[in-house]
């Protein structure tokens, strides 16, 4: 079995359309530094549109 890695020393970033925190996924690893929003809806919403 692998080390565990508490939830809380994972990397963060807040997401730029709805302002909250969002924690690194194992589904993002590769692609880490290009992620910008928290899920889809944020994606899609993107502040400023109307």
């Amino acid at each position: 079995m692998g080390k565990m890695i508490k939830k809380s020393d994972l990397p963060t970033k807040l997401c730029p359309s709805c302002g909250r925190p969002f924690t690194w996924r194992k589904k993002w690893a590769k692609v880490w530094d290009e992620v910008r929003y928290c899920s889809d809806k944020c994606r899609g919403l993107r502040k400023g549109k109307s």
